[in-house]
């Protein structure tokens, strides 16, 4: 069943980017988006967050138009999207707190059992400065989920990670993915990752880029 089409989708700056881009994300699936650096796989991530609207074609959650931002979907950007100034804590609870979807003792509840999953009980009150860059990426992945949006998006999220961090940081995501079975996009430049952690993979190709290739990962 697909959680997510896309259908007919264009996009244009200064030039076209995006031309006639359609898929579809199967519910509980973990499917990559990859292709070269520059091809528009960020500006369609933040279509389908809905922070931008497309200039032609539809993206739909459930059957239902995006057309704007909501909870339902939520994105980890490549930069780090931590306040400085807040805890760990203080971050993870800040979704479910400001859309009033939790009071602050449930929020805070949920929040520390996210941090002893993610390892970070002890780091509680820390703040983001004081933790090394893949805590930083645990912070804000527990961040994202607490909120459990039906669409995640991951928008290469482990880059700039050193070769090791970033091996166990997409071995821990594939567990958290397992347990979860979130919806989930996760966007890619690295072929290796790619194979790593999709179970299918949307390679775009082209200018302006469209999707090229739907590539199923039939490895265990």
């Amino acid at each position: 069943m697909a959680a997510v089409s896309v259908s007919g989708v264009s996009k244009r700056y200064a030039k076209d980017v995006l031309e006639d881009v359609s898929f579809e994300l199967e519910a509980a699936a973990l499917t990559v988006l990859m292709g070269p650096s520059g091809c528009g796989k960020t500006t369609l991530a933040c279509m389908l967050a809905g922070y931008i609207a497309p200039d032609a074609g539809r993206l739909a959650l459930e059957g239902r138009p995006i057309t704007e931002a909501g909870p339902d979907r939520i994105m980890v950007f490549q930069e780090t999207a931590l306040w400085h100034w807040m805890t760990v804590l203080d971050n993870v609870m800040f979704g479910p707190r400001a859309s009033g979807t939790m009071g602050p003792a449930q929020a805070r509840k949920k929040a520390l059992e996210l941090l002893e999953r993610f390892g970070l009980r002890d780091f509680k009150d820390r703040y983001p400065g004081q933790l090394s860059g893949g805590m930083r990426r645990r912070v804000e992945l527990a961040q994202a989920m607490i909120n459990n949006p039906k669409l995640m998006i991951l928008d290469e999220p482990f880059r700039g990670l050193d070769v090791m961090t970033r091996g166990l940081m997409q071995e821990y995501y594939l567990k958290l993915f397992a347990e979860s079975r979130m919806t989930t996009l996760f966007i890619t430049s690295e072929l290796e990752e790619a194979l790593v952690v999709g179970e299918r993979v949307l390679i775009m190709d082209g200018t302006p880029a469209r999707i090229a290739h739907s590539v199923v990962v039939d490895l265990p």
